[in-house]
C-alpha cells in the first residue's frame, strides 16, 4: 500500500517540477490574461470591431432597454452609450450579446478553466497527460482572492440619483441594476472565502423608497445571501451588503455561476479573469472589489421591509411589488472613467441566454460526478428556465426484465431536484439514455417526441403537490407557493405519434382552432376548463394525441416552437393545471388512460405579459432609420 502512494507522490513531483519549467514560458506569452476592469474589455472590443459608441443622447429611461432588447434579436454589436440623458456615466450594453463576442472576451482563460473542470471530473487525467495541463496550476493559483489596501473604485464618491437609471420595461417600479454584483461575507466565517457573489435585483429608485438613503433588495429563499442574512440576524449583528457595479467581465458571470453553498464566487472569477480578484479589506464591511466601476455599501436592516418591483422578468413576465429587504445606503463610490454595464431581462431568449449557454459549456461535463446515473441536464431557456428542465438519466434496475419502466430515473429525478437552483423546476422531463444513446438534450423537438412515444400517462406522472416554486413563477397558489411534476418515460415506443388534425371529428362548446404544436402534442383554443375533455370515450380522434394544450391563442401556441414552450411551461401549475382523459387513482398515484391536457390559459392571478411603450418603440425606429446613429445595428 505504501509503496503505491509513494509511486503517487514521486508522479505528483516529476508533475510540478514539469508545470514550474514550462510555466516560466506560459506567464512570458501569455501577457494579455483577462481583462482587469471594464475599461480595458471596451476598448478591446471596439478595436475588434465588436463594439460601437453612440454619441446621439439616449435615455435610460425605456429607450436604452429597447436598443438593447432589438440589438440581441439581431446579434448586433456591443454599444457604449456616451450621452445618458440626465446622467454624466456612460452606459454599455450586449457585452455577452452574441456567443462569438463572448467567447472572444475569455479567449485567453476559457481554455484553463475548461481544464480545470476535466480535471475535477477525472483527477486520473493530470498524470495521464501532464503536457495538456501544463498550465493548470497557474489557473488554480489565480482562484485565491488578493487582499489590497485600496482600489480604483475607491477614488470617488458619488449619491444613487447620479447613477443610470436604467427602466427596462413600462410598468416597472423604478430604476433598477441589471447587472449587480451582490457581495456579503459569512458572519460565522467572515472573509473572503466563504463570501457570496450573486447577481440579484438591486432597486434604486421609486415606490417608498427614501432618495439617496435606501434602495431595494431583491433576493430569492433559496439564494445563497439569505443564508448570510439568517445567520446575521441569529447572532444579532448588522448585515453589511456591498454591492459591485462593472469591473472585469469575470466578476460579472461569477456572480451568476450555480456554485456550491459555501464556494466563493470570487475563486470561479479569479480563474476565468486570468488574475487573483483584488480585494479591499475593511474592519468595518466586507470586502470592496477593488476594480469595480461602482459600489454601492450599506447595512441590511433585518426588521424592515418595503414593496420592492413592478419589474419585468426573465418569464416574459412582471414580477409585482412584494415586500423584500431594504439597504441603507452608507457611501456610493466609484472610478475615474467609471462605465454602466447593464442588460434586458424579458421573455427569451435575452442575452442572459448567453450567460445560460457559457455556464453549461463550462459546467456540463460535471454533472455526471454530481448526480450519479444523470447524463446531461437542461434549462430551457425558451420556457423561462425555471418552469421546464430536460434530463436524460439511466434505467440499469431491471436489466433482466422485458418490461422496462422508470425505476433509476426516479432517483435520478429526486436527485436533480435536490440541487441549489435545479430545485425550482417546476415541469421536470426525464428518459432513459439506454433507449437512445444519440438523443441530444438541446434538440428540444426531439427530446419531446422521444418521451412522448414512451411515456405511459397511467404510471409515468409523479407529483409533489404542495412546495417551493420560483419566486417570480405566478401560475402557483401563492407566492413562492406551487407544485412540480416528474415525467419519467423508459423502455421501448409504445405509440406513433400523429402530426396531422384528422377530419370528422367535433370539439366541445368553448373549445375551437386545434393546432400542431409538435409530433403527438395539440394545442386547442379555449374558453373553458379541461373538464369538458376528461369524460371523453377512450377511442374519441382526440385520444391519439398524447399531449393536448388548452390556450388563449392556439395559432400563436403553434407558432414556433418557442412559443409552445413559453406559453405552456410559464402558464401553468401542474397540481392545478394539469388534467386529462380517463382519469384514475390507484393507491393515491394520479394518471390518465388517454390524453394529458394543460390548462395553459391565463388566469386572473397570473401577472401581466411585457408589451413594449409605443411611443419608445417609434422613437428607436427613427433612431435606427437611415441617417439615424443606429441604423445598420439592427
Amino acid at each position: 500500500m505504501w509503496a503505491r502512494y509513494r509511486l503517487h507522490f514521486a508522479r505528483l513531483l516529476v508533475v510540478i517540477q514539469l508545470f514550474q519549467f514550462f510555466g516560466c514560458f506560459l506567464d512570458v506569452a501569455n501577457t494579455s490574461m483577462g481583462y482587469r476592469n471594464l475599461s480595458q474589455c471596451v476598448s478591446d472590443l471596439e478595436r475588434a470591431g465588436h463594439l460601437v459608441r453612440i454619441k446621439a443622447p439616449i435615455d435610460a429611461n425605456l429607450e436604452a432597454a429597447e436598443i438593447q432588447r432589438r440589438l440581441y434579436l439581431a446579434q448586433g454589436p456591443a454599444l457604449l452609450f456616451e450621452n445618458i440623458v440626465g446622467c454624466r456615466f456612460p452606459m454599455v450594453c450586449n457585452l455577452f450579446g452574441t456567443r462569438e463576442r463572448t467567447h472572444f472576451i475569455f479567449r485567453d482563460t476559457l481554455e484553463a478553466v475548461r481544464k480545470l473542470v476535466e480535471l475535477k471530473v477525472d483527477p486520473n487525467q493530470f498524470f495521464r497527460r501532464p503536457w495538456r495541463y501544463a498550465g493548470v496550476p497557474f489557473a488554480a493559483l489565480h482562484m485565491l482572492p488578493r487582499r489590497v489596501s485600496n482600489g480604483p473604485v475607491m477614488q470617488h464618491e458619488t449619491t444613487i440619483t447620479q447613477l443610470p437609471q436604467l427602466k427596462s420595461w413600462p410598468n416597472d417600479g423604478g430604476g433598477f441594476v441589471t447587472l449587480p454584483e451582490v457581495y456579503s461575507e459569512d458572519v460565522d466565517k467572515p472573509g473572503l472565502m466563504a463570501s457570496n457573489l450573486g447577481m440579484y435585483r438591486v432597486q434604486l429608485t421609486g415606490n417608498s423608497y427614501e432618495p439617496d438613503r435606501e434602495i431595494g433588495l431583491h433576493y430569492q429563499i433559496h439564494r445563497s445571501i439569505g443564508v448570510h442574512h439568517a445567520k446575521a440576524i441569529a447572532k444579532g449583528v448588522p448585515f453589511k451588503v456591498n454591492i459591485f457595479v462593472g469591473g472585469s467581465p469575470a466578476m460579472i458571470l461569477g456572480a451568476v455561476m450555480p456554485l456550491p453553498e459555501g464556494m466563493s464566487e470570487l475563486t470561479f472569477a479569479g480563474a476565468l479573469a486570468g488574475h487573483r480578484i483584488p480585494m479591499v479589506t475593511r474592519q468595518d464591511g466586507p470586502a470592496i472589489y477593488a476594480e469595480a466601476d461602482f459600489c454601492i455599501t450599506g447595512t441590511i436592516d433585518p426588521e424592515r421591509l418595503k414593496p420592492e418591483g413592478p419589474f419585468g422578468d426573465h418569464l416574459g413576465y412582471y414580477s409585482l411589488a412584494h415586500d423584500f429587504p431594504v439597504l441603507k445606503i452608507e457611501k456610493v463610490y466609484h472610478r475615474a472613467g467609471a462605465i454602466w454595464p447593464f442588460t434586458v431581462v424579458g421573455r427569451p431568449p435575452q442575452e442572459d441566454t448567453s450567460f445560460g449557454d457559457i455556464i453549461h459549456e463550462i459546467t456540463g461535463p460535471i454533472i455526471p460526478t454530481v448526480l450519479p446515473g444523470v447524463k446531461a441536464v437542461h434549462a430551457v431557456d425558451a420556457a423561462g428556465v425555471h418552469p421546464l428542465l430536460l434530463a436524460i438519466g439511466s434505467e440499469r434496475y431491471t436489466p433482466y426484465n422485458k418490461t422496462r419502466r422508470p425505476q433509476e430515473l426516479l432517483t435520478n429525478a429526486h436527485a436533480i431536484l435536490g440541487q441549489g437552483q435545479l430545485s425550482l423546476a417546476k415541469y421536470l422531463l426525464i428518459v432513459a439514455q439506454e433507449d437512445n444513446p444519440q438523443l441530444d438534450i438541446h434538440n428540444i423537438a426531439e427530446f419531446f417526441q422521444h418521451l412522448l412515444e414512451r411515456v405511459d400517462w397511467r404510471r409515468d406522472l409523479h407529483f409533489e403537490t404542495s412546495t417551493t416554486i420560483d419566486t417570480l413563477d405566478y401560475s402557483g397558489t401563492g407566492l413562492n407557493e406551487g407544485s412540480k411534476v416528474v415525467i419519467a418515460a423508459a423502455g421501448p415506443s409504445i405509440r406513433t405519434l400523429p402530426t396531422q388534425i384528422s377530419c370528422g371529428w367535433r370539439l366541445p362548446d368553448g373549445m375551437s382552432e386545434p393546432h400542431v404544436c409538435l409530433p403527438g402534442v395539440l394545442a386547442i383554443q379555449s374558453t373553458t376548463n379541461a373538464s369538458l375533455l376528461t369524460s371523453l370515450p377512450d377511442d374519441h380522434p382526440l385520444n391519439h394525441w398524447p399531449l393536448i394544450v388548452l390556450c388563449d391563442d392556439s395559432d400563436f401556441t403553434a407558432k414556433s416552437l418557442n412559443n409552445f414552450l413559453w406559453v405552456t411551461f410559464t402558464r401553468s401549475n401542474p397540481a392545478t393545471d394539469i388534467d386529462g382523459i380517463g382519469v384514475s387513482i390507484d393507491h393515491k398515484h394520479w394518471g390518465c388512460r388517454g390524453s394529458l391536457i394543460i390548462d395553459a390559459r391565463r388566469k386572473p392571478h397570473h401577472a401581466p405579459p411585457l408589451i413594449e411603450d409605443p411611443a419608445i418603440t417609434k422613437r428607436v425606429d427613427q433612431l435606427a432609420a437611415p441617417g439615424g446613429p443606429l441604423h445598420g445595428l439592427f
